[in-house]
C-alpha cells in the first residue's frame, strides 16, 4: 500500500479577529434546552411524526369541533412568528401585511383545522425555503408525551434509501435483527408491516412540484425508517426483493436500540448513534467515524474516536443520514482538525452576522495534551446529510481541510427554532441565513462532493461502500 504524502491544509481566509464563539457543554442529562438553534432538517420532522402518528389519530383530530378563534389565533401567531424572527426584513419581496390578511381572511373562513394549516403552509411556500414546517396538535401531542420507558424504543436494524425510482435497503447493521435474518443491502423493499411500500412511494411523488417531489424524496427513507422502530420485543412484517428478484417475506423482532435516548424540547427523542471504527493495516492506520445526529452525547465518544486516530494517517467522517441537530457543535468538532481559530460559516439574522469560529482542540476530555489532527480529512455525504451536516462539509471543504465524497447534499441549511401555536400545533420556522466561509449560500444548493460517487444498488448488492472506497484511496489504503 502506497503512504498517504503529508497533508498540507491550505485556508482561503485568514484567522477571525473576533473572539471564539464556544460552544455550551454537554449537559449531564440527555435533555437539551427547548431554546437551543437547531440545524435540523425539515425533512427530519416529518419523519419523526411518521413513527408517532397514525392515520387513525389524524383523522380523529378532524371530527373535533371547530373553534373559529382559535383557528383565526393559530394563523396569526403563525405569520407573527415569522413576521417577528424571519432574517430577510423584506420577505423575498412579498408584502407581509398583505400576506396577513389573506391568511387570516382564509383562517375566517375554514371549515376545520386542516384548512387553516393549509393556509399557514401556503404562507411558507411564499418564502421558498426549507426548515419551515407545521406538526399538527394531534401528532405534537404524542411528540411531547413522556414514554414510560426510553429503552423501550426498538429497532430492526435497516436504512434505507430512494434509488432509481425504488426504495432499497442501504446498510444493514451489523448484528441486527434484520442482519442475523440474511437481509442483505441492495434489497428492495416492497412492504413494511401493512404497509405496500411502492405504492405509498407513488402516491407521494404524483403530482408535486419539482421542489416538493424532492423534498418528497428525502422524507420518505426517513418516514420509513421511522416506521420500522417500534416496542422492543415486537414484531415488525418485512417483505423484500432480493439481489435475484426472488420475494423474501421475513418477520424480524425489534430489538433495544444501541444509542441513547436525547430529548430537545417539543421534539420526539432522538436515537444518538456514534460508530468508531480503527483500520488498521501494514503501513499504519485510517480512522472511520460516523454518527448520525448532531446532538452533544456525540462529543465524548468523538473524542476517545480521536484520541485512537491520532497517529492515523487519516480519518474519515461518515455524515451520510445525518439529519442535523444542534448548530454550535461544528465549532467543537472543528477543532480537532483546524490548528487555528477558523470561521466555519456565517449565520445572519435580522439583526446582525454570527461567524462560527472553531476553536483547535488541545486536550482531550481527561485533560491529557491532544492536538488538532493534521492529516487528510474525508467527509462522506449523500442527499439525507442535512443542515449542520452539510455547514460542517462545507467549512471543511471550502477551508481546503477536507476532501468531500458522495453525493449532492439536501440543501436544507438555514437556522430554526421550533414553538407551540395556541392551537397545540407545533412550527418550526426559520430565523436566519447561512453561508460558508466563501459567503457560498448552502440553502437549495447543497454541497456538491469534490468526487461524486453515487449509490448503486449493484455496488449495495456487493456489499461495496463506493464512496468509502473512494475516501480510503484518496487517503493512501
Amino acid at each position: 500500500m502506497r503512504r498517504a504524502l503529508p497533508y498540507q491544509p491550505r485556508f482561503n481566509a485568514p484567522p477571525s479577529p473576533t473572539p471564539p464563539v464556544v460552544a455550551a457543554p454537554a449537559r449531564p442529562r440527555s435533555t437539551i434546552s427547548p431554546g437551543v438553534l437547531v440545524f435540523l432538517g425539515a425533512v427530519v420532522l416529518f419523519a419523526l411524526v411518521a413513527r408517532t402518528v397514525r392515520a387513525q389519530g389524524m383523522e380523529r383530530a378532524h371530527r373535533e369541533h371547530f373553534d373559529s378563534a382559535l383557528a383565526v389565533a393559530t394563523a396569526d401567531s403563525a405569520w407573527s412568528r415569522v413576521s417577528q424572527s424571519y432574517y430577510d426584513s423584506t420577505f423575498r419581496g412579498n408584502d407581509w401585511q398583505h400576506v396577513r390578511r389573506e391568511l387570516i381572511a382564509r383562517a375566517e373562513r375554514a371549515n376545520d383545522m386542516r384548512e387553516v394549516r393549509a393556509a399557514i403552509e401556503a404562507m411558507f411556500a411564499r418564502l421558498g425555503e426549507s426548515h419551515f414546517v407545521l406538526i399538527p396538535s394531534d401528532a405534537a401531542k404524542g411528540l411531547s408525551s413522556e414514554p414510560a420507558d426510553d429503552a423501550a424504543i426498538g429497532d430492526v436494524g435497516l436504512e434505507f434509501r430512494r434509488l432509481d425510482g425504488a426504495v432499497v435497503v442501504s446498510r444493514v447493521a451489523p448484528g441486527s435483527a434484520a442482519a442475523r435474518s440474511g437481509v442483505h443491502s441492495g434489497w428492495i423493499l416492497e412492504r413494511l408491516g401493512d404497509l405496500d411500500v411502492a405504492d405509498f412511494s407513488r402516491t407521494r411523488l404524483v403530482g408535486l412540484s419539482p421542489s416538493a417531489a424532492h423534498l418528497a424524496e428525502l422524507q420518505l427513507p426517513l418516514a420509513l425508517m421511522g416506521r420500522a422502530q417500534g416496542s422492543v420485543g415486537s414484531l415488525l412484517s418485512v417483505g423484500f426483493r432480493d439481489g435475484s428478484g426472488t420475494a423474501r417475506s421475513l418477520m424480524l423482532r425489534r430489538e433495544p436500540i444501541d444509542g441513547e435516548v436525547v430529548r430537545m424540547g417539543h421534539l420526539p427523542p432522538f436515537i444518538v448513534r456514534v460508530e468508531s471504527e480503527r483500520r488498521d493495516d501494514g503501513d499504519g492506520c485510517v480512522g472511520v467515524l460516523r454518527f448520525n445526529v448532531w446532538m452533544t452525547p456525540v462529543m465524548p465518544k468523538v473524542d476517545d474516536a480521536m484520541v485512537a486516530f491520532r497517529e492515523c494517517r487519516g480519518v474519515v467522517l461518515d455524515l451520510r443520514g445525518n439529519v442535523g441537530g444542534v448548530a454550535a457543535m461544528v465549532m467543537g468538532l472543528g477543532g480537532y482538525f483546524l490548528d487555528t481559530t477558523s470561521s466555519l460559516g456565517t449565520m445572519t439574522t435580522r439583526r446582525g452576522a454570527l461567524r462560527y469560529i472553531s476553536n483547535p482542540r488541545r486536550s482531550d476530555r481527561q485533560g491529557r495534551a491532544l492536538m488538532p489532527f493534521a492529516g487528510p480529512v474525508a467527509i462522506l455525504v449523500d442527499g439525507l446529510s442535512v443542515s449542520t451536516s452539510e455547514i460542517f462539509a462545507a467549512g471543511l471543504q471550502t477551508l481546503g481541510r477536507a476532501r468531500v465524497f458522495g453525493e449532492v447534499t439536501a440543501g436544507q441549511a438555514l437556522p430554526s427554532m421550533v414553538t407551540q401555536l395556541p392551537n397545540g400545533d407545533l412550527m418550526q420556522y426559520v430565523i436566519a441565513d447561512f453561508t460558508a466561509p466563501d459567503g457560498r449560500r448552502i440553502e437549495a444548493r447543497g454541497v456538491t462532493p469534490d468526487e461524486c460517487v453515487p449509490l448503486s444498488r449493484k455496488a449495495l448488492l456487493a456489499g461495496k461502500d463506493d464512496a468509502l472506497s473512494a475516501a480510503l484511496r484518496w487517503i493512501g489504503q
